[in-house]
Protein backbone atom coordinates (compact mmCIF):
# COMPACT_ATOMS: atom_id res chain seq x y z
CA UNK A 1 0.00 0.00 0.00
CA UNK A 2 1.10 3.59 -0.67
CA UNK A 3 0.00 6.83 0.93
CA UNK A 4 -1.95 7.51 -2.26
CA UNK A 5 -3.99 4.30 -2.05
CA UNK A 6 -4.43 4.18 1.72
CA UNK A 7 -6.68 5.89 4.27
CA UNK A 8 -7.16 8.80 4.78
CA UNK A 9 -5.96 10.00 1.37
CA UNK A 10 -7.64 7.53 -1.00
CA UNK A 11 -11.25 8.21 0.15
CA UNK A 12 -10.51 11.94 0.38
CA UNK A 13 -9.34 12.07 -3.24
CA UNK A 14 -12.32 10.02 -4.37
CA UNK A 15 -14.64 12.55 -2.73
CA UNK A 16 -12.77 15.56 -4.11
CA UNK A 17 -12.72 14.22 -7.66
CA UNK A 18 -16.43 13.44 -7.38
CA UNK A 19 -17.17 16.98 -6.22
CA UNK A 20 -15.06 18.36 -9.05
CA UNK A 21 -16.93 16.26 -11.61
CA UNK A 22 -20.21 17.68 -10.33
CA UNK A 23 -19.04 21.32 -10.31
CA UNK A 24 -18.45 22.28 -13.92
CA UNK A 25 -17.28 25.85 -14.58
CA UNK A 26 -19.70 25.82 -17.52
CA UNK A 27 -22.45 26.47 -14.95
CA UNK A 28 -20.86 29.83 -14.11
CA UNK A 29 -22.58 32.60 -16.14
CA UNK A 30 -19.34 34.58 -16.49
CA UNK A 31 -17.67 31.52 -17.98
CA UNK A 32 -20.59 30.18 -20.03
CA UNK A 33 -21.16 33.52 -21.78
CA UNK A 34 -17.67 33.55 -23.28
CA UNK A 35 -17.06 32.31 -26.79
CA UNK A 36 -14.38 29.61 -27.16
CA UNK A 37 -12.02 32.17 -28.69
CA UNK A 38 -12.60 34.67 -25.88
CA UNK A 39 -12.10 31.95 -23.30
CA UNK A 40 -8.84 30.89 -24.92
CA UNK A 41 -7.65 34.52 -25.02
CA UNK A 42 -8.31 34.95 -21.30
CA UNK A 43 -6.58 31.69 -20.45
CA UNK A 44 -3.50 32.82 -22.38
CA UNK A 45 -3.53 36.38 -21.06
CA UNK A 46 -0.68 37.71 -18.92
CA UNK A 47 -2.94 40.48 -17.52
CA UNK A 48 -6.57 39.29 -17.42
CA UNK A 49 -6.00 36.04 -15.59
CA UNK A 50 -6.86 37.38 -12.12
CA UNK A 51 -10.39 38.37 -13.13
CA UNK A 52 -10.86 35.17 -15.11
CA UNK A 53 -9.74 32.82 -12.37
CA UNK A 54 -11.32 34.99 -9.69
CA UNK A 55 -14.70 34.38 -11.32
CA UNK A 56 -14.02 30.65 -10.98
CA UNK A 57 -12.86 30.75 -7.35
CA UNK A 58 -15.60 28.35 -6.23
CA UNK A 59 -14.58 25.69 -8.75
CA UNK A 60 -11.74 23.24 -8.08
CA UNK A 61 -10.29 23.16 -11.65
CA UNK A 62 -8.25 20.04 -10.83
CA UNK A 63 -5.90 17.90 -12.83
CA UNK A 64 -7.52 14.73 -14.12
CA UNK A 65 -7.33 11.47 -12.21
CA UNK A 66 -4.82 10.23 -14.77
CA UNK A 67 -2.59 13.29 -14.44
CA UNK A 68 -2.79 13.05 -10.64
CA UNK A 69 -1.52 9.49 -10.81
CA UNK A 70 1.17 10.55 -13.28
CA UNK A 71 2.36 13.24 -10.89
CA UNK A 72 2.64 10.76 -8.05
CA UNK A 73 4.52 8.25 -10.22
CA UNK A 74 6.93 10.84 -11.60
CA UNK A 75 7.72 12.23 -8.17
CA UNK A 76 8.28 8.75 -6.79
CA UNK A 77 10.39 7.55 -9.71
CA UNK A 78 12.75 10.55 -9.57
CA UNK A 79 12.93 10.32 -5.75
CA UNK A 80 11.79 13.94 -5.50
CA UNK A 81 12.51 15.81 -2.29
CA UNK A 82 11.80 19.35 -3.47
CA UNK A 83 8.72 20.19 -5.55
CA UNK A 84 7.27 23.52 -6.69
CA UNK A 85 3.67 23.87 -7.85
CA UNK A 86 2.16 26.87 -9.62
CA UNK A 87 -1.61 26.89 -9.05
CA UNK A 88 -2.85 25.13 -5.92
CA UNK A 89 -6.62 25.49 -6.39
CA UNK A 90 -8.32 23.09 -3.92
CA UNK A 91 -5.13 21.06 -3.56
CA UNK A 92 -5.96 17.89 -5.50
CA UNK A 93 -2.68 17.88 -7.43
CA UNK A 94 -0.90 19.02 -4.27
CA UNK A 95 -2.20 15.96 -2.43
CA UNK A 96 -0.77 13.64 -5.10
CA UNK A 97 2.63 15.34 -5.00
CA UNK A 98 2.77 15.47 -1.21
CA UNK A 99 1.84 11.77 -1.04
CA UNK A 100 4.87 11.03 -3.20
CA UNK A 101 7.09 13.06 -0.89
CA UNK A 102 5.74 11.13 2.09
CA UNK A 103 6.50 7.82 0.39
CA UNK A 104 9.94 9.11 -0.65
CA UNK A 105 10.74 9.68 2.99
CA UNK A 106 9.87 13.37 3.27
CA UNK A 107 10.68 16.66 1.59
CA UNK A 108 9.28 20.10 0.84
CA UNK A 109 6.49 21.12 -1.52
CA UNK A 110 6.05 24.84 -2.21
CA UNK A 111 2.75 25.70 -3.87
CA UNK A 112 1.34 29.11 -4.84
CA UNK A 113 -2.30 30.26 -5.10
CA UNK A 114 -3.56 33.85 -5.40
CA UNK A 115 -7.21 33.19 -4.43
CA UNK A 116 -7.56 33.30 -0.59
CA UNK A 117 -10.64 31.07 -0.44
CA UNK A 118 -8.83 28.38 -2.42
CA UNK A 119 -5.85 28.58 -0.08
CA UNK A 120 -8.25 27.88 2.80
CA UNK A 121 -9.82 24.92 1.00
CA UNK A 122 -6.44 23.49 0.01
CA UNK A 123 -5.12 23.77 3.56
CA UNK A 124 -8.22 21.96 4.88
CA UNK A 125 -7.81 19.17 2.33
CA UNK A 126 -4.09 18.75 3.01
CA UNK A 127 -4.79 18.60 6.73
CA UNK A 128 -7.52 16.00 6.21
CA UNK A 129 -5.12 13.99 4.06
CA UNK A 130 -2.42 14.07 6.74
CA UNK A 131 0.07 15.83 4.45
CA UNK A 132 0.02 19.47 5.53
CA UNK A 133 3.39 19.10 7.29
CA UNK A 134 5.09 18.62 3.91
CA UNK A 135 3.49 21.60 2.16
CA UNK A 136 4.09 25.34 2.25
CA UNK A 137 1.18 27.22 0.65
CA UNK A 138 2.16 30.69 -0.50
CA UNK A 139 -0.79 33.03 -0.97
CA UNK A 140 -0.48 35.72 -3.62
CA UNK A 141 0.71 36.27 -7.18
CA UNK A 142 3.19 33.52 -8.07
CA UNK A 143 5.39 36.04 -9.88
CA UNK A 144 6.13 37.35 -6.38
CA UNK A 145 5.67 34.31 -4.14
CA UNK A 146 7.92 32.08 -6.25
CA UNK A 147 10.63 34.67 -6.68
CA UNK A 148 12.07 34.24 -3.16
CA UNK A 149 13.15 31.54 -0.69
CA UNK A 150 13.37 28.61 -3.08
CA UNK A 151 15.32 25.40 -2.52
CA UNK A 152 18.85 25.31 -3.92
CA UNK A 153 17.75 22.43 -6.17
CA UNK A 154 14.27 21.62 -7.45
CA UNK A 155 13.42 18.08 -8.51
CA UNK A 156 9.95 18.51 -10.00
CA UNK A 157 7.68 21.38 -11.07
CA UNK A 158 3.96 21.39 -11.80
CA UNK A 159 2.63 24.32 -13.85
CA UNK A 160 -1.15 24.51 -13.53
CA UNK A 161 -1.97 28.16 -12.93
CA UNK A 162 -2.54 31.01 -15.40
CA UNK A 163 -1.29 29.58 -18.67
CA UNK A 164 0.10 32.85 -20.01
CA UNK A 165 2.53 32.96 -17.08
CA UNK A 166 4.14 29.56 -17.69
CA UNK A 167 7.27 31.05 -19.35
CA UNK A 168 7.65 33.61 -16.57
CA UNK A 169 7.31 31.03 -13.81
CA UNK A 170 9.82 28.79 -15.56
CA UNK A 171 12.25 31.70 -15.67
CA UNK A 172 11.93 32.16 -11.90
CA UNK A 173 12.72 28.51 -11.24
CA UNK A 174 15.08 27.62 -14.08
CA UNK A 175 18.41 28.29 -12.37
CA UNK A 176 17.45 25.94 -9.53
CA UNK A 177 16.28 23.01 -11.66
CA UNK A 178 18.72 20.17 -11.17
CA UNK A 179 19.81 18.17 -14.23
CA UNK A 180 17.07 15.62 -14.80
CA UNK A 181 14.42 17.74 -13.07
CA UNK A 182 10.93 17.20 -14.47
CA UNK A 183 8.41 19.89 -15.43
CA UNK A 184 4.76 18.97 -15.94
CA UNK A 185 2.65 21.65 -17.64
CA UNK A 186 -1.10 21.05 -17.61
CA UNK A 187 -3.22 22.60 -20.39
CA UNK A 188 0.05 23.53 -22.07
CA UNK A 189 -1.60 24.12 -25.44
CA UNK A 190 -2.84 27.44 -24.00
CA UNK A 191 0.79 28.57 -23.58
CA UNK A 192 2.40 28.48 -27.04
CA UNK A 193 5.37 30.57 -25.88
CA UNK A 194 6.10 28.04 -23.17
CA UNK A 195 5.85 25.13 -25.60
CA UNK A 196 8.17 26.86 -28.06
CA UNK A 197 10.70 27.39 -25.30
CA UNK A 198 10.86 23.88 -23.87
CA UNK A 199 10.67 22.22 -27.28
CA UNK A 200 13.37 24.28 -28.98
CA UNK A 201 15.82 25.21 -26.21
CA UNK A 202 18.91 23.06 -25.79
CA UNK A 203 18.38 22.91 -22.03
CA UNK A 204 15.26 20.73 -22.24
CA UNK A 205 13.85 17.57 -23.68
CA UNK A 206 10.09 17.78 -24.04
CA UNK A 207 7.14 15.82 -25.36
CA UNK A 208 3.33 16.03 -25.31
CA UNK A 209 1.76 13.57 -22.90
CA UNK A 210 -1.90 12.73 -23.22
CA UNK A 211 -4.30 15.33 -24.55
CA UNK A 212 -3.07 18.53 -22.90
CA UNK A 213 0.01 17.84 -20.80
CA UNK A 214 3.60 18.69 -21.71
CA UNK A 215 6.28 16.67 -19.95
CA UNK A 216 9.75 18.21 -20.00
CA UNK A 217 13.12 17.36 -18.50
CA UNK A 218 15.98 19.72 -17.69
CA UNK A 219 19.11 18.44 -19.39
CA UNK A 220 21.59 21.24 -18.84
Amino acid sequence: MTTLTNTPLAPLLERLFGEADAASPAANPAFASLSPDARAQLMQSKTGYRDFYGALKDYPLPVSREVGLLLYMLARSCAARTIVEFGTSFGISTLHLAAALRDNGGGRLITSEFEPSKVTRARENLTAGGLIDLVEIREGDALETLSVDLPDEIDLVLLDGAKGLYPDILSLLEARLRPGALIVADNADYSPDYLARVRSTAGYMSTPFGEDVELSMRVG
